[in-house]
């Protein structure tokens, strides 16, 4: 007989319940009932250690052989294990090894939900108690509730006590990829003497683009960091810092507004495109008439973590005025731009494919001339970066047989009549 007890824990996210009915034709198979809750962004995990004091004794022959099984306490109150010790053989004062654990599968974020649960006993806690450490607040009665209902003198059924709780906080591959302005190492590094691998990006590209918009002022958004003052993780912010005016002045404005935002947010994970898609695509969904045709440049290092909403938005800008200029920066693989560019396969979504190629995908790091000649590298940008905007700006004027505006007459300096010659 293998004795055990278990403390509890628990999750705040809303549990979804999804079933999905098996079958075939004439014959009933049952059903399958998916439990999920929404994960918490909590990045910390704990190491623990407990031991026993006194455990009541079980085994007929010997002591007990008691293992502690952790169960996380769910939204809808039910339970989950989320851990389990090891078993200690034949002892009322076992040792369990230490262990560790991400505080998302004990708990999910919420440090203070109890549960209850019985077997030689039980005892409740919570995250919040457990990191006090080491202290009188962590030595637990073992409380077998069919025995204190039977007998007046029941005390408890053993301690449990936690001999260490530490603190850790798991780093992530984005982590790595995103780096720290301040760092040599990070794409985004503010480097005193000569601009980082974005901003010649931003720079070239702009320049180029820019002398087809009449007023120069361009809205400038960030995607994938952490906002002061709260931390709030965004993929759709202002770069200059004013959500209700996010236009900058020129492409020297918004290298400004790009440097700014470098010193006052936190670069986090994930990376997400779709949200700045559709946030241009809302502007372009309002004017269908061909008087506006918006361009929306992305510069990113080819991480993606919204593949397949991606997917989905370009799908549905596909039939709006607009195009997307995809820079990728720095020396990783770009797959999956290449695979948005849709020049070989046209992009899709959920089977339905996108009207007309509106992605032009360009890495940046084949147009820095090593031979130091910068005009020929950025002429050769500029060719490639504008290869296919016109057809894909008449393409959207032809499908909706939007003709240019008739060309103004002639000027005539004032004092001057018109001659004709019969």
């Amino acid at each position: 007989m293998t004795d055990w007890f278990h403390p509890e824990h628990s999750g705040i996210a809303p549990v979804q319940l999804h079933s999905l009915k098996l079958w075939i034709p004439g014959k009933k198979c049952g059903t399958i009932v998916v439990k999920a809750e929404e994960l918490s962004n909590c990045r910390e995990s704990v190491m623990m250690q407990f031991c026993g004091n006194k455990l009541d004794k079980k085994d007929f022959f010997g002591k007990s052989d008691p293992f502690l099984v952790f169960y996380r306490s769910n939204e809808d109150g039910t339970f989950t294990i989320c851990h389990k010790t090891e078993v200690v053989k034949n002892t009322l004062n076992p040792v369990w090894q230490a262990f560790k654990i991400s505080v998302r599968a004990l708990c999910n974020g919420d440090y203070d939900r109890y549960g209850v649960h019985d077997f030689i006993g039980e005892f409740s806690t919570s995250y919040r108690e457990l990191s006090r450490g080491q202290s009188q607040f962590n030595v637990y009665e073992v409380i077998n509730p069919k025995k204190k209902g039977k007998k007046k003198k029941y005390l408890n059924s053993g301690t449990v006590t936690l001999l260490s709780f530490l603190v850790d906080t798991e780093v992530t591959f984005l982590d790595f990829i995103k780096g720290n302005p301040a760092q040599p190492t990070s794409l985004h590094y503010m480097n005193p003497y000569q601009l980082n691998t974005y901003a010649m990006a931003l720079k070239a590209v702009g320049d180029i683009i820019q002398d087809y918009d009449s007023d120069k002022m361009f809205p400038a958004l960030g995607f994938g960091a952490k906002l002061p003052p709260d931390g709030r993780i965004s993929h759709e912010f202002a770069l200059n810092g004013n959500p209700q005016n996010p236009y900058c002045n020129g492409i020297d404005g918004v290298m400004e507004a790009y440097y700014q935002s470098l010193k006052s947010v936190q670069l986090y994970g994930p990376t997400n495109f779709s949200p700045v898609i559709n946030h241009v695509a809302r502007y372009a969904a309002s004017v269908k008439d061909g008087s506006q045709y918006f361009i929306l440049l992305i510069i990113t290092d080819g991480v993606i973590s919204d593949m397949a909403q991606t997917k989905e938005s370009i799908v549905n800008a596909a039939s709006l005025p607009m195009s997307i200029i995809i820079v990728g920066v720095g020396p990783a693989e770009f797959d999956a731009m290449i695979e948005l560019d849709g020049d070989e396969v046209r992009i899709s979504s959920r089977g339905r494919y996108a009207e007309r190629d509106i992605v032009q995908f360009v890495p940046f790091r084949d147009y820095i001339d090593r031979t130091g000649n910068h005009i020929l590298s950025m002429a050769r940008l500029a060719k490639d970066v504008l290869a296919e905007i016109p057809d894909q700006f008449l393409s959207y004027m032809r499908t909706r047989g939007i003709k240019p505006s008739p060309a103004p007459p002639p000027y005539t300096p004032p004092g001057h009549p018109l001659q004709t010659q019969i």
